[in-house]
C-alpha cells in the first residue's frame, strides 16, 4: 500500500549533466529520486547540494547489471554521450546503451513502470536529410568509431519499441540534439565546453575541419522541459519526439561567439576532421510543438552567457 503520493523516480545517470539538471527538476516538484551512475562520466559533485535532501538517493550502480528496485517512473539516461568518453572504451559503452536497456525494460515490466529513453540525434548518423524529421532513419556507418554510441543508442531504441509491442512497456523514446549548460564535462570534448574552456585558459581553439560543419545547439533547461513533457504525455505518445534547437550555427560562429563573450588572445586554430563527423546536425521539432507544446526558450547567446559563467567559477574553484 502507498502511503505518499509522491512519485519514485529512477534516474539513471543521474549524476551525469543532463541527469543532474533532472534529479534537481524532479525533485523540486515534490518527488522522491533514485540517482543511479556509476560515475564514469557523472561525479558526485553535480548532485552535491541535493545529497542534503531527504527525498534524495544517491546509488552507486550500473546499468549493465540487472537492478531490484520498487518504481513509478524511469529515466534512462546512462551512457557516456561525449566523443572523447564513449570511444574510451567502446566495448562498455555499447553494453551500456543495449545490456542498459535491456535491464532497464526489464524493471519498467516487473514494476510497470513508466520509462523514457534518452536517444540522440547520432541515431541519424551524417543526414542525407536537413532538417532531420523522426520519420528519417538516418545514414549511420555501423563499424566506425563512433558506431558503439550510434548504434548502441539505435539497438536500445529497436528494444523500447520491441517492449512496448511485445509487453505494452508504457515507453517515451526522446532524441536528444546537441545541448549545453552548466555542469558539462570540461574535458569531455564536445565543442561548446571545448571553446569555452579554451578561451578562458587563454589556449588556442580548436576548429575541426573548416568550421563550415553546421549544429544546433540547446540550453540545458529547456532540454530537461522537453523530458518533463514528453514523460507526462498520454500513454498513446510513444515518441521518437526530437528534442533540440533548431537555430542553426556553423562550429567557426560559435568559436568567434565564444571569444567575443570572453575576450583575450586565443586564435583560431584548424585540425583535421574526425572521422564519420556529421557535416550538418538540425532538428526539425515540428512533432515536439504539436504533441509537447514545446520549444526551446532560450537562445545562443543567452545560453553562452549562463555556461561561461559556470566554467569561469569551475576553472577558478
Amino acid at each position: 500500500m502507498r502511503i505518499s503520493n509522491r512519485k519514485r523516480i529512477l534516474i539513471t545517470g543521474g549524476a551525469g549533466f543532463l541527469g543532474s539538471h533532472l534529479c534537481e527538476r524532479l525533485l523540486a516538484e515534490g518527488n522522491d529520486i533514485l540517482c543511479a551512475d556509476n560515475f564514469y562520466s557523472g561525479t558526485k559533485d553535480n548532485v552535491a547540494h541535493l545529497m542534503g535532501n531527504p527525498h534524495f538517493e544517491l546509488m552507486r550502480h550500473d546499468v549493465t547489471f540487472p537492478l531490484y528496485v520498487e518504481v513509478d517512473e524511469i529515466y534512462n539516461l546512462a551512457c557516456p554521450a561525449s566523443p572523447v568518453h564513449y570511444q574510451w572504451d567502446p566495448v562498455q559503452t555499447t553494453k551500456t546503451s543495449v545490456h542498459g536497456a535491456i535491464n532497464m525494460l526489464g524493471l519498467a515490466k516487473r514494476t510497470k513502470a513508466k520509462i523514457f529513453q534518452a536517444s540522440t540525434s547520432e541515431v541519424y548518423g551524417d543526414p542525407e536529410v536537413h532538417p532531420q524529421p523522426e520519420s528519417y532513419w538516418g545514414k549511420v556507418n555501423p563499424i566506425g568509431i563512433r558506431s558503439c554510441y550510434d548504434e548502441g543508442k539505435r539497438c536500445a531504441e529497436t528494444l523500447f519499441f520491441d517492449y512496448h509491442r511485445q509487453h505494452q512497456v508504457d515507453i517515451k523514446v526522446a532524441r536528444i540534439f546537441n545541448t549545453y549548460g552548466p555542469r558539462m564535462h570540461p574535458n569531455d570534448g564536445r565543442v561548446v565546453s571545448n571553446f569555452i574552456v579554451q578561451a578562458l585558459r587563454g589556449e588556442d581553439i580548436t576548429i575541426y575541419g573548416d568550421g563550415s560543419q553546421t549544429r544546433s545547439f540547446c540550453y540545458v533547461d529547456d532540454l530537461i522541459e522537453g523530458f518533463v513533457r514528453l514523460m507526462a504525455s498520454p500513454d498513446g505518445v510513444t515518441g521518437p519526439i526530437n528534442l533540440g534547437n533548431p537555430n542553426e550555427f556553423t562550429i567557426r560562429q560559435l568559436a568567434e561567439a565564444v571569444l567575443a563573450k570572453v575576450g583575450g588572445k586565443s586564435k583560431l586554430v584548424c585540425k583535421p576532421l574526425p572521422s564519420d563527423d556529421p557535416k550538418q546536425r538540425q532538428p526539425n521539432i515540428e512533432q515536439a510543438k504539436a504533441v509537447l507544446g514545446w520549444q526551446p526558450q532560450v537562445q545562443l547567446e543567452e545560453g553562452l552567457d549562463k555556461t561561461i559563467d559556470y566554467f569561469r567559477r569551475f576553472l577558478q574553484s
